[in-house]
């Protein structure tokens, strides 16, 4: 999104503007007898250049000498701040609402202001140095001396914390606002209409931010808040409004006040589409609504100079690299947007050719492209632009012409005209551009100057060749230079353009002198006589001319030189009125032989009320504008009048669906706000059925090759529940309603698989047996396609990769010099694989790297600002020497390969988990693996076991969740088949120490641990253990499962519940080595069924047995928990599938692999259960899904006809006809009788207290009772209370380990970790403190109290910080800014050449990976080879699973069959329950870094 807030002309220059124009040409002048020139040599570039309004006072910034230049008299003479140091200028801002002050601003911490403009300045300290990337300072619009400054102090490269600190006396003193900013304006910070003031009654110090989620330091989770009292100094989070009815919403990336209107813009992930919200006060906001065929989209709408009655809104509607969009202006509020005029002209800065006449309503030039057909089809096309003007604010447009001819003019768009408004200043009426006559827009170069003084209605030529251009004395003095190249003169106009004349530049110079014009300026009212032109001499030389008209007139003007001029034209049937009145000045003549000489006072405009029209009225509240934006209609059930309304056929007087704008000023004519008699049924909804309603659906095929959904992202504007799904018949199915109805959509397409863009769930491409690929990126309402540069590549890794910011980036690994196949075995031909690149979404390819395994865009989650310069970052596995099975290379480049670096000579494989970068290479001695871990894909550092910890050639290790600021390594200790398993261990802040966690921790063959931590519920994880290690070898497995709360630090065994669910008792206890057992994911066979729910917090489900061992899953039985596994119940006896619905309200249950026709649901938490039969027949299900987020009431059963040969069925069972009644949060009353909800407090089993990682933490939790159904996405508890620290928020140090007692003792003789490295890792540590054999759990946020880690251990100054030492000790340790936030598994075998490798989408809108539903899977279809394995493979996949409020990124792998028979199957991640704003990625979607034989190594 961009803010285009145009300022009056020449207010401020731009520093980038400024230096472009500096660099291009240069020129001098001639010496004529007219206006009086003064030139002034520069040093350097201005870096900013402004006038202090109401003066001719200019203040010049030369960067490069770092001082402040200051003029008197508009530039004629010049002076040194001398209370300015030489090079301490960094920057230099006016006050924009007093022009009296000003502030220079250092890079640290001493800055100026000015309170005389800029007579004299004064000094003052801050306690942190400004921001440097982003605006560092707002203002109050009202009162001059508050001000807020956005600060930033980096201690590392990755640790920056961004404060706000305010002052109310204009920084004689100072206090801090808040910290974890990264927007605060002041809600005062525009001047507000009459009709704002008078109806809004908003406290003065209202201040809104955006701040950083809860517990995440990324966007997706950066949230609104507000406070009228400061944050009481930065000590209260502030109040967070709810922007989405009683609803808090997350992802607020922008803010910024437009006209009175707080715009506030939205983005969740996996999607590219944004919310816009918008209030008046900062407490009450509404979504901006856009008519359906348009949605707003990142870096893809710029909000335009507005009016204090609408905004105005342009979308682009193309591909960024040849942008178009669609203007809109909204109604009063701001929140419903109606469509003005289509293909406005864009560029890729997002600016847009759209400009308000200055100081007239209503008339507004914009330019579109006519060809616009061409532009969609092709980012090649020229565009061919028109220039239309409106003279009804946008309501309709018209041609521009001269002498009959259309009229073209450059605008926003074209940089060498962009200073201030383009067309107009102050002077009314008084218009310029540059353009041409014909067609349409040709070459800046090829334009001439043109003049309208009707406000664009007619317009003259006024100079031949292109012209800087501005106005002056209220536009009796229009000046204009010559701007195609170097000049010696300077023309000026005195009757509005009709006749010019021209002054010589070069007599103040010398002669033949010419100069470049770069920026030509007057005071920012255009009232003033001087004017100021900024221009180069010979390329090299910077000058200042001050060019004084004053004394071409003698005569002032008097009343008979002045006459009566109406701002907008009128006729017959437009009497020329906007917001119900009309608009006329009193203006010079444009013969008149004076000047009006009426320095700094804008001329002012007179105003005659008009009759009321339609088009002074808007929609009322609870009304919308129809599709045809013709009529307001009701935008729902209307609310039922009081005492009316006893019979549907009734009628009550209620509103006409019409209201007069706020602040219009029209009286009498039509009035359409009229009250009128309406039918009684609209304000009825249709009655509910009371019933669950099903549809069954029927495909040609055996199974169901893969499937996913494409959920809608929070800020998402549609509401479909669409899924995508391919049959083995090679078929793709789209449903847009979950499975009620579907459509054949690539009819006649082979398709050979499925790729869902990684970061967005609104695009995906189908891969086909060639080099077609064809996709859609508006979740299937239209399909494109484009052609690859090589058939897919034959080795098992990923085909296709995605940016996750771009979504026009694409990774393609094709298959090149392919040898014919061997003995007819097409898996015999050889290749090499090339990856290629491309900008344009397919249109165009270049090669990346050949003879390459795989390539990778490294996703950059909290690894440094945009501006870092790693947005190109990849990295590839590229064979040295370029020969087929030599050593793989892992290459890094930030530019497409034009230059690479190698990071590793020797690599098994790669993978990146949230700003981690993790790459297993072979070990010196070539016979076990070594981890290497970046954060910023430069520096890598070994990953450090505990000395105790000894595992000869260790050969796999798999990488477990890394969602609560630390990782969990699974490290295998025993490979033998059949009996495997490991220890795992979790490391410190920064993935490189780690302590041991959990021994005899159960895996299977293929490298994947029974680990899953739960979803929405930090801290908590299940895991089975072997329990008979050291055992025969003919002896199988024993298992048992453990589950921990606080983050492995400790645990237990899984109790029992007291009865089953027959209601007999168990009798089991801890004294029969009796505990509950699950069956976890190494046994499952879709790994989709996690324990738990994203939405359901506290809620798992699982299948297992009460006894001394885990006993075969077909005889389990059911078991649910409400309280995070602390008790368990059983709910039902046998096998059961199960599956979570709106966020938990609904649990429904099917038996698994069995025929049935019913299904079981629960609307308790699983108190009661109710049989629902979905079929008359019987069929066997393979899986029951809904959204990852489990937030619908929509249900699908995927299986067969259990009576029927090769028949796959769908079954949609929809819950919504039980109510429609939505449950009623009301988080301002929480003890209200009429509240759906209560809050829950997640506890450990073994604390008395509540608190956990340092706080106690609330959930809203549907009363069970209650009727209703949740609604919209509850995003994050209802209260957090902060809790001093205890022994449970620690952990042992690396080197240390328990002790019986609990405590943390060293082991034998070895060396505790050395803690002054972290000064070593960050520069800007003061201090640190000696081990104390304990450390912070880091997902703990405790405060004081039993602070272990400093416990008995005094602070120690960092090496060259001995003098800052003692007076500020560490506030906190150092961390890399919430790195971990996802699972990922990757096996790679060492001296396989072909390791396999697949990235798992963790993108929560996709739900399932490539997955055969039902049938043999070993029933393959005969499939080219690089079908039957790498596209196959890696079309699999699917989401991730989180924890409030983190969402995980991953990385797919590999390889063998899910249901056997030689079929491959996906990692973990693949078949995660796509979980889009939680924190664990399924609790297994662990990757396996290397598995290798001692002998192959």
């Amino acid at each position: 999104m961009w803010l285009k807030k145009l300022p009056p002309a020449s207010l401020l220059v731009p520093l980038f503007l400024i230096q472009l124009l500096w660099t291009t040409t240069v020129h001098a002048t001639e010496e004529k007898k007219a206006p009086r020139i003064s030139p002034y040599k520069l040093d350097n570039p201005p870096a900013n250049f402004f006038y202090f309004d109401g003066s001719e006072i200019i203040i010049l910034h030369d960067r490069e000498a770092g001082i402040i230049l200051r003029s008197e008299n508009a530039g004629e003479n010049w002076e040194k701040v001398d209370d300015i140091k030489s090079g301490t200028a960094w920057d230099v801002q006016p006050h924009p609402f007093d022009n009296t002050v000003a502030y220079v601003l250092g890079q640290k911490t001493d800055h100026w202001i000015t309170n005389d403009r800029g007579k004299s300045w004064t000094a003052f300290t801050t306690k942190a140095p400004p921001s440097l990337f982003k605006q560092p300072l707002s203002f109050h619009a009202t009162d001059s001396k508050k001000v807020l400054l956005h600060t930033q102090t980096c201690t590392g490269i990755f640790d920056c914390e961004e404060e706000d600190y305010y002052t109310k006396d204009g920084f004689k003193t100072s206090k801090k606002l808040r910290k974890n900013t990264r927007n605060c304006i002041f809600v005062h910070s525009t001047l507000r209409s009459e009709v704002d003031e008078k109806d809004l009654e908003i406290p003065e110090d209202r201040i809104v931010c955006v701040v950083l989620g809860w517990d995440s330091p990324y966007p997706k989770d950066y949230r609104v808040v507000y406070s009228d009292d400061y944050f009481d100094d930065g000590t209260k989070d502030g109040y967070e409004p709810y922007l989405d009815g009683d609803r808090i919403v997350k992802g607020i990336i922008k803010m910024a006040m437009v006209k009175g209107y707080l715009v506030a813009a939205t983005k969740a992930e996996h999607t590219a589409e944004m919310a816009l919200y918008v209030t008046k006060d900062a407490k009450t906001w509404h979504r901006a609504e856009f008519p359906k065929d348009h949605k707003l989209e990142e870096d893809a709408y710029t909000i335009l100079e507005s009016t204090n009655y609408s905004i105005q809104v342009d979308v682009m509607t193309t591909k960024p690299s040849n942008p178009m969009g669609v203007l809109f202006t909204s109604n009063s509020n701001g929140t419903n947007f109606t469509r003005n005029i289509e293909h406005t002209n864009r560029n890729r800065g997002g600016n847009v050719d759209f400009e308000k006449i200055q100081g007239i309503q209503g008339i507004v030039l914009v330019n579109v492209v006519d060809n616009w057909k061409d532009v969609t089809r092709s980012s090649r096309a020229i565009k061919k632009i028109k220039t239309k003007i409106s003279f009804h604010d946008g309501r309709n447009f018209e041609r521009i012409t001269y002498k009959n001819q259309d009229l073209h003019l450059h605008s926003v768009t074209d940089v060498s005209n962009f200073f201030g408004r383009i067309y107009s200043s102050s002077a009314p009426g008084i218009v310029m551009g540059v353009g041409n006559t014909g067609d349409y827009l040709r070459d800046y170069e090829e334009g001439d100057l043109y003049v309208s003084d009707d406000a664009g209605k007619t317009w003259n030529l006024a100079r031949k060749e292109a012209h800087k251009y501005e106005f002056g004395d209220q536009g009796a003095v229009l000046v204009a230079i010559y701007d195609e190249g170097p000049t010696n003169e300077i023309a000026y106009s005195l009757d509005h353009g009709e006749h010019w004349d021209t002054a010589d530049l070069g007599a103040v110079l010398g002669h033949n002198v010419k100069v470049r014009a770069k920026v030509l300026t007057t005071t920012p009212d255009s009232t003033s006589l001087k004017f100021v032109l900024l221009a180069t001499v010979d390329r090299k030389d910077y000058y200042v001319f001050s060019i004084d008209f004053e004394g071409l007139h003698e005569k002032k003007c008097e009343d008979d030189d002045f006459e009566n001029w109406d701002a907008r034209p009128k006729s017959e049937d437009d009497p020329g009125c906007i917001m119900g009145q009309k608009q006329w000045y009193r203006r010079r003549k444009a013969g008149a032989k004076c000047f009006v000489e009426k320095k700094f006072k804008d001329p002012e405009a007179k105003f005659e009320q008009c009759l009321c029209t339609e088009k002074d009225f808007e929609c009322d509240f609870n009304f919308k504008w129809d599709e045809d934006q013709n009529k307001c209609v009701p935008a729902d059930g209307l609310p039922v009048p009081g005492g009316q309304c006893k019979k549907a056929e009734d009628k009550y007087k209620g509103s006409s669906g019409y209201k007069l704008i706020p602040g219009n000023k029209c009286k009498g004519g039509v009035d359409m706000a009229k009250e009128v008699d309406r039918p009684c049924k609209e304000t009825e909804k249709a009655p509910v059925s009371g019933k669950i309603s099903k549809k069954i659906t029927t495909f040609r095929g055996k199974y169901f090759t893969e499937h996913y959904y494409l959920e809608r992202a929070g800020s998402s504007s549609g509401k479909d529940q669409t899924v995508i799904m391919r049959t083995d018949e090679k078929e793709i199915h789209i449903s847009r309603d979950h499975g009620k109805t579907w459509s054949h959509v690539l009819e006649g397409k082979e398709i050979t698989a499925i790729y869902p863009h990684q970061y967005n769930n609104d695009a995906v491409y189908f891969l086909t047996t060639g080099t077609t690929v064809h996709y859609t990126i508006n979740r299937g309402e239209t399909f494109d396609h484009f052609e690859a540069k090589a058939p897919p590549t034959r080795d098992k890794v990923q085909i296709m990769g995605f940016h996750e910011d771009k979504l026009d980036w694409l990774l393609w690994t094709g298959a090149v010099d392919c040898s014919p196949p061997k003995d007819g075995d097409p898996k015999d031909g050889e290749c090499h694989s090339v990856t290629y690149y491309s900008e344009d979404r397919g249109d165009n390819w270049k090669t990346l790297a050949r003879y390459v395994r795989k390539c990778e865009f490294i996703k950059r989650e909290g690894r440094k600002d945009r501006s870092d310069g790693l947005e190109k970052l990849i990295y590839c596995e590229k064979f040295k020497g370029e020969k087929l099975g030599g050593p793989l290379q892992l290459l890094s480049s930030t530019n497409w390969f034009g230059e690479s670096q190698v990071k590793f000579p020797d690599v098994i494989d790669f993978a990146t988990m949230s700003e981690f970068i993790i790459v297993a290479a072979k070990d010196s001695d070539q016979k076990s693996l070594k981890i290497d871990t970046s954060v910023d894909g430069k520096i890598f550092a070994d990953a450090l076991f505990p000395e105790n910890f000894k595992v000869p050639h260790r050969t796999a290790y798999t990488v477990l969740d890394s969602s609560t600021h630390a990782i969990f390594l699974h490290v295998t200790i025993e490979d033998r088949p059949d009996f495997e398993y490991g220890s795992i261990v979790k490391s410190n802040y920064n993935g490189t120490f780690y302590v041991l966690s959990l021994e005899g921790v159960n895996r299977n063959g293929a490298g994947f641990a029974d680990f899953e931590k739960m979803l929405g519920l930090p801290g908590v994880a299940l895991t089975n253990i072997v329990a008979n290690i050291g055992h025969t070898a003919d002896q199988s497995k024993k298992l048992k499962s453990m589950i921990t709360h606080n983050d492995g630090a400790q645990w237990a065994l899984l109790p029992a519940p007291q009865k089953d669910a027959k209601g007999n008792d168990y009798k089991c206890d801890a004294e029969n080595h009796c505990s509950l057992h699950l069956h976890a994911y190494t046994e499952r066979d879709d790994p989709r069924k996690t324990f738990s729910s994203p939405s359901a917090v506290g809620l798992m489900m699982g299948v297992g047995n009460v006894g001394e061992y885990l006993t075969r899953k077909s005889d389990g039985d059911l078991f649910l928990t409400r309280d995070g596994g602390v008790t368990w119940v059983a709910v039902k006896t046998g096998n059961y599938m199960w599956e979570y619905g709106d966020q938990g309200s609904i649990l429904v249950i099917v038996k698994e692999n069995v025929a049935t026709k019913v299904v079981h649901y629960s609307r308790d938490e699983g108190e009661t259960w109710t049989e629902f039969e979905f079929s008359e027949s019987e069929m066997i299900v393979f899986s029951i899904t809904t959204v990852p987020s489990d937030t619908s009431r929509n249900f699908l059963l995927w299986g067969k006809d259990a009576h029927s040969d090769g028949e796959i069925v769908t079954v949609n069972l929809d819950f919504t006809g039980l109510t429609d009644k939505q449950c009623k949060l009301m988080p301002d009353d929480l003890d209200s009788k009429d509240r759906d909800y209560s809050l829950w407090t997640p506890k450990h089993p073994q604390q008395s207290d509540d608190c956990l990682f340092g706080k106690v933490a609330q959930y809203h939790r549907k009363k069970t009772d209650r009727d209703c159904y949740n609604g919209p996405k509850i995003l994050h508890p209802g209260n957090f209370t902060p809790c001093t620290c205890a022994r449970q928020d620690f952990e042992c140090d690396y080197n240390y380990q328990r002790a019986s007692d609990g405590s943390c003792q060293l082991v034998g003789d070895h060396d505790p970790p050395d803690h002054s490295q972290a000064c070593r890792d960050d520069p800007e540590k003061k201090s640190y403190f000696l081990p104390t054999g304990y450390r912070r759990i880091p997902l703990s946020e405790c405060q004081g109290g039993k602070e272990l880690e400093k416990f008995i251990s005094k602070a120690h100054a960092c090496p060259g910080h001995e003098k800052e030492f003692g007076k500020e000790m560490l506030e906190k340790q150092p961390h890399l800014s919430g790195f971990w936030l996802f699972i990922f598994a990757v096996v790679l075998p060492i001296g396989i050449a072909f390791a396999v490798g697949y990235w798992v989408w963790t993108n929560w809108g996709r739900q399932f990976g490539r997955i055969k539903l039902g049938g043999d899977a070993g029933s393959g279809v005969a499939e080219q080879p690089w079908i039957t394995y790498p596209i196959m493979a890696v079309s699999a996949l699917v989401a991730v699973v989180a924890t409030i409020p983190m969402l995980l990124g991953s990385l797919w792998h590999s390889a063998t069959g899910l249901f056997g028979g030689g079929r491959r199957y996906t990692t973990r991640s693949s078949f995660a329950r796509g979980r889009g704003d939680y924190a664990v990625v399924d609790p297994d979607e662990d990757e396996l870094l290397g598995e290798d034989d001692d002998e192959e190594a």
